[in-house]
């Protein structure tokens, strides 16, 4: 069986903050050794070769996801990744992705979430299998067997049967309350999983059906037009909910929409106490503990808790309070504070960068710049900068003039100096930043050259 794989990934995290910020969300974090989106590759590699798998996501996203295909050895076609113009929720996201693809071939699509977690066994295989048979008839969604009455996701009501393991559906249900859940879990529903199975045309054939207004803006080729007329909106209820061809195939598997830091802790490795560490922790008459730490976390006397160092945040919570975390993430974005979106390390298409201090009038940064890698051509109008090297090799660009700076060579750069900043070595270069000035955001940039096409802080 060979198909196409369409990846959601332009999702931003809130509730696993502040491991997840809107600049480096949830599907790109480091959380099993891999993050949630190379191991979605992995999962779409198992049906799909390399030049049949496609990403929607936006152009905030887009460098990031080369790095992730780069860690697995894996080049991508460009052309595969599509950028929307604006987030419109799954329903715009899937009919893009579709679209594009149903232009070169006919074959079925998986859909999958980036930023889900699944264990692949035997049952996965059979149940990709079916919904494939089926996608020539029905619009194919995925549920899975529960475990518990979970009120963290929604649920599908199987109706009668079409297959195997494959059942019209009855009903869709929005998360319900702990009592709704246990008679649901009674009568053989099952979670829903926002996977799909499904082929261009029939989609399309559902669309015009149930979303006239979307189909007839997808008839544009220019997809900022597009999405300035369609509206947000989910699959489920735009169309899986409103169309007589729905059918949900039955899947047995670990699986967890990594929702919450509760949901998190479920599908962690756990120590004979029951804690889930990530990092250097100790623990002292402390159980069912979830702890994400970049130093030495210890925990005495702790219960049934979350506990998140990332440097610039520190969240601790009760485990079955954290759902509650993406209200904190409102909070500092009314306030302005950027900690909402960004991490102190900030990933770049050329490397990154981490703020190591800062106050109002300096800023001290370790800029890391991968082999064969440069910043753009630019200057800054209030800030001037002073880079060290502190490992590799260095060839800047200051006013016109190339120099080569090797380790512990420095160089100043005064404000409104055009400059540029390359690793023309095969090993990382890393460069100590000390900024100062009275202005020193990301913004307060001009760019004469860019080999990634940026504009301003991007």
């Amino acid at each position: 069986m060979k198909i196409n794989t369409l990846i959601l990934a332009g999702g931003k995290g809130t509730r696993l903050w502040p491991l997840s910020r809107e600049d480096y969300p949830k599907q790109f974090y480091n959380i099993f050794n891999k993050s949630l989106f190379q191991k979605t590759v992995e999962r779409a590699l198992i049906f799909s070769e390399v030049e049949d798998i496609y990403v929607v996501t936006n152009k905030k996203y887009k460098f990031r996801i080369f790095d992730e295909m780069d860690e697995m050895g894996i080049q991508l076609p460009e052309e595969n990744i599509l950028l929307e113009p604006l987030a419109k929720n799954t329903l715009p996201a899937i009919y893009y992705g579709l679209k594009v693809i149903g232009n070169k071939n006919s074959k079925s699509v998986l859909v999958l979430p980036s930023d889900h977690f699944l264990e692949v066994n035997e049952d996965y295989m059979n149940a990709m299998r079916e919904a494939c048979r089926i996608s020539d008839d029905y619009l194919v969604t995925f549920g899975i067997k529960p475990t518990k009455p979970h009120t963290g996701y929604g649920y599908i009501k199987p109706g009668r049967k079409i297959g195997e393991r494959s059942y019209a559906v009855d009903e869709f249900v929005e998360k319900p309350d702990v009592d709704s859940a246990r008679k649901y879990l009674g009568e053989g529903y099952l979670w829903n999983s926002g996977m799909f199975m499904l082929k261009p045309e029939v989609f399309e054939e559902e669309c015009k059906a149930h979303q006239p207004d979307i189909f007839n803006a997808f008839k544009e080729s220019d997809i900022e037009r597009v999405y300035a007329q369609i509206p947000e909106l989910s699959v489920d209820f735009g169309i899986m909910e409103k169309t007589n061809r729905s059918a949900v195939v039955s899947l047995d598997t670990l699986w967890s929409d990594v929702g919450s830091f509760d949901s998190l802790y479920e599908i962690f490795e756990k120590d004979e106490s029951g804690n889930a560490l990530k990092g250097e922790c100790i623990t002292i008459n402390s159980r069912n503990n979830l702890v994400f730490g970049g130093r030495l976390i210890a925990l005495v006397g702790i219960e049934d808790s979350v506990v998140i160092d990332t440097k610039d945040a520190i969240l601790v919570c009760k485990r079955d309070e954290s759902q509650k975390v993406k209200n904190i993430v409102e909070i500092l974005r009314r306030q302005g504070d950027k900690r909402a979106e960004i991490h102190r390390t900030a990933h770049r298409p050329w490397g990154s960068y981490t703020i190591l201090e800062e106050n109002q009038f300096y800023k001290i940064k370790r800029l890391t710049v991968k082999p064969k890698k440069r910043l753009s051509l630019q200057k800054h109008y209030h800030r001037s900068e002073h880079w060290v090297v502190v490992r590799g090799t260095a060839r800047i660009v200051v006013d016109g003039e190339e120099r080569i700076l090797r380790n512990g060579e420095s160089t100043y750069i005064p404000a409104g100096t055009i400059h540029r900043l390359e690793n023309p070595g095969l090993i990382p270069l890393e460069v100590i930043e000390v900024q100062i000035g009275e202005y020193l955001d990301e913004d307060d940039i001009e760019r004469f050259d860019d080999d990634f096409g940026r504009k301003v802080d991007e």
